[in-house]
């Protein structure tokens, strides 16, 4: 597969141990590990054996560089990361929940450096080169007006050079506030907009499209868990019908039963031929979710979902739509199962849950 290019934020990410509260964990020890939502797909491309480039800004300073380090490692491109001396690395904290509290984040990360580079800190002709695929989320553009400029030159110039474009629309309603006057979802709205028309794949939870772009999936309640299945499909036709460039969008499909217990699926509709294809299916051909019973790590999820979407459309063996999103279906379930925002789950093991071996057997 040709090599994937992601731009966005990285950031330390702190987190008491086990299920402990911040109160319990502190003063004290909390683990840091690095994790934003782009840098996390590069790291999913490149575990599951593909190439992948992450592009960003970050300061000169030990800590950063301990950061680009972590990516190396993973065998992801790190020569896009611009090191400046504006800004910052940004923080946030991960208070994982259980049982029927719900997991908590808090954001610290106000002038970060990649909000603050701009549009002229990325050489994207030379940075798209060798690729053949660009991706970006919708908390990039969240961060400032500068990172919505970059992120509107990167998918320019992407197009100009013909690689295929993904956004995953990920709304964070607490970061859309650089407009004066604004509210979150109306300039989140707004910019969002000004992107699409050069996106090909729109990736999207199942409140994403309601709270970025104002189409509803009928009756869904998400905050209850609750999702009226039948009318993604028109929620994806509607993004299509609003974005003729899209030819494919893909909705991952979550029903929280509780912190510990969530039921997860997905969708990929498919412009050309106008068919959605649900994922994972019972023998019969029915949509059946995977039933996570105790989730370790739901944070990255998303992502996850995303990346191996990213590989499977590039991949022959599972590159037709209902290939595809069974692939990125099974990959993110067992993303569940990892604390932190990498899934570091091996393609074997992925194929494995996809042949039906769902038992977590002890492999000897």
């Amino acid at each position: 597969m040709q090599k994937t290019i992601t731009f966005g934020e990285i950031m330390g990410r702190l987190c008491p141990p086990g299920f402990e509260r911040f109160g319990q964990a502190m003063p004290g020890h909390l683990g840091i590990t690095f994790a934003g939502a782009e840098a996390n797909v590069a790291v999913s491309i490149c575990h599951l054996g593909g190439r992948a480039a992450f592009v960003s800004a970050l300061p000169r300073h030990a800590v950063a560089d301990a950061c680009v380090a972590d990516l190396r490692r993973y065998g992801v491109d790190v020569s896009g990361i611009q090191r400046t001396d504006q800004g910052r690395l940004g923080l946030y904290f991960v208070e994982r929940g259980a049982n029927q509290r719900p997991s908590r984040v808090i954001y610290d990360r106000d002038r970060a450096s990649v909000a603050l580079a701009p549009p002229d800190s990325y050489p994207w002709e030379d940075l798209f080169a060798d690729a053949g695929w660009f991706h970006f989320t919708g908390i990039t553009p969240a961060l400032s007006a500068n990172a919505a400029d970059c992120c509107l030159a990167a998918v320019k110039a992407a197009r100009a050079k013909g690689l295929t474009v993904s956004c995953d629309l990920n709304f964070r309603e607490k970061l859309w506030g650089w407009k004066a006057g604004a509210t979150p979802r109306d300039l989140a709205e707004k910019t969002m907009r000004t992107l699409l028309p050069h996106v090909d794949v729109v990736i999207a939870n199942e409140a994403d499209a309601s709270d970025v772009l104002g189409i509803r999936a009928g009756g869904s309640e998400v905050e209850k868990g609750e999702l009226d299945l039948e009318r993604y499909p028109e929620v994806a036709s509607r993004i299509i019908d609003d974005f003729p460039n899209v030819k494919q969008v893909a909705i991952t499909l979550r029903e929280s039963v509780s912190a510990s217990h969530n039921n997860w699926g997905a969708m990929l509709h498919d412009a050309e031929t106008g068919t959605a294809h649900f994922a994972p299916l019972d023998g019969e051909g029915t949509y059946r979710p995977y039933e996570i019973r105790q989730i370790v790590d739901r944070v990255g999820a998303g992502d996850s979902f995303a990346a191996s979407l990213i590989f499977a459309l590039q991949t022959p063996e599972h590159g037709s739509p209902e290939n595809a999103v069974a692939f990125a279906a099974a990959a993110s379930c067992l993303a569940h199962s990892i604390e932190g925002d990498f899934n570091l789950n091996r393609r074997a093991e992925i194929e494995s849950l996809l042949s039906g071996n769902a038992s977590g057997r002890v492999v000897r």
